[in-house]
């Protein structure tokens, strides 16, 4: 198994995977449940309050209650919830769920909204159903872009790997009427001026194609609206098609269909949430410290923008500049264990589901997949 890359695209091998009605459909509308949830009557005796056998005795009672509901017998308790005691809030320690992350192929068409006023097609309608919280995405694509999206139930994970400051990398295949010149190339990667502050990518490299239409292979570290589209109109190239194939180290992978998706195991979201420490690490240890005078004099709005920081410091005679490949280099997702982040959790799902699989996701020796 191996990533989604812009010879794919250019080949048209990308849209024959996508379509084709052959290709097994690996997703299911219900997740399989998290771990269970702690029994109430034993967080109450692990915090001291007495045995097991008393706490049920108070339940029985009617002296706890949990999100101010009389609870009950056998009742279980998830992080969030509010227990009292005889009227009094309950101190619990319950640990967070694990997060979970999925994968989904969105197809042009759809737009990035939990409710749409036009009652567009969205792409939570496709998205399984969480019995806890539900999904945020990490970032968006706007209703004409196809490609990865992430989504997950941690707001904390998905905050670390969207936020501009930890500058995780997208990489996109563009295809674009009219072919860039060396000129126009540089102007994009030193940066351009948009309505919302500079915008600059971080490579652009060349992807073939044919006739006016030419496909490049960019990358960008932030996630403004249309950003990619405004950035090339901004040199006077109209975007015709737009894939996301990359975002951090989780690249598209082969055979996910369009308006598919596929979940994450423990391994590949460990892998997920270590290349956000790393941007996030890298960027702490970029910030210069300020002297308490310079902590303490009032900035401008425009002074403070990280953007507009990085492109006065292009303006003033580091031009052309770029950081050495150990410093700015993004992890690079053809170097894990498996090839690349969701190369064992796409495998597993797609041997489960292959005709004579183990029913139920079950790998040798019992174990259950996720």
């Amino acid at each position: 198994m191996r990533p989604i890359g812009i010879e794919d695209v250019v080949s048209g091998q990308f849209d024959q995977e996508a379509d084709d009605v052959l290709t097994p459909l690996i997703t299911k509308r219900v997740l399989p449940p998290q771990a269970e949830s702690p029994k109430l009557h034993k967080v109450l005796a692990q915090s001291g309050l007495g045995s097991r056998l008393e706490m049920e005795q108070l339940i029985l009672e009617g002296r706890i209650s949990v999100n101010n509901e009389p609870a009950h017998i056998g009742q279980r308790i998830q992080f969030g919830d509010q227990v009292k005691v005889n009227g009094r809030l309950l101190r619990v320690r319950i640990d967070p769920p694990p997060p979970r992350v999925i994968a989904y192929h969105k197809p042009a068409g759809e737009i990035v909204t939990h409710d749409d006023p036009q009652n567009r097609p969205t792409v939570f309608r496709k998205l399984p159903r969480l019995q806890q919280g539900k999904w945020q995405s990490v970032g968006r694509l706007d209703l004409n872009t196809e490609g990865l999206l992430l989504f997950t139930s941690s707001g904390e994970l998905a905050n670390r790997l969207m936020h501009p400051r930890f500058g995780l990398e997208r990489e996109y295949a563009v295809r674009v009427l009219g072919a860039l010149s060396n000129e126009e190339k540089q102007k994009l990667l030193e940066g351009v001026m948009l309505d919302d502050g500079i915008a600059q990518f971080g490579s652009i490299e060349n992807g073939g194609g044919e006739g006016s239409n030419c496909w490049y292979r960019v990358t960008i570290s932030e996630g403004r609206n249309r950003e990619v589209r405004r950035m090339m109109e901004a040199v006077g190239h109209a975007v015709s098609r737009l894939i996301r194939i990359r975002y951090g180290a989780m690249v598209l992978p082969h055979g996910l269909r369009r308006s598919s998706f596929m979940e994450l195991d423990e391994t590949d979201i460990r892998a997920l949430t270590h290349a956000a420490s790393k941007a996030e690490a890298r960027s702490l240890d970029s910030e210069p410290a300020l002297s308490q005078k310079e902590a303490a004099r009032p900035q401008d709005r425009r002074s403070q923008n990280p953007r507009n920081r990085a492109f006065g410091a292009k303006k003033s005679g580091q031009a052309g500049q770029r950081k050495p490949n150990s410093e700015s280099a993004q992890p690079d997702p053809m170097k894990t264990s498996v090839g690349y982040i969701g190369a064992d959790s796409f495998s597993r799902q797609r041997k489960a589901q292959a005709p004579g699989g183990r029913p139920g996701g079950q790998r040798r020796g019992g174990g259950r997949t996720r």
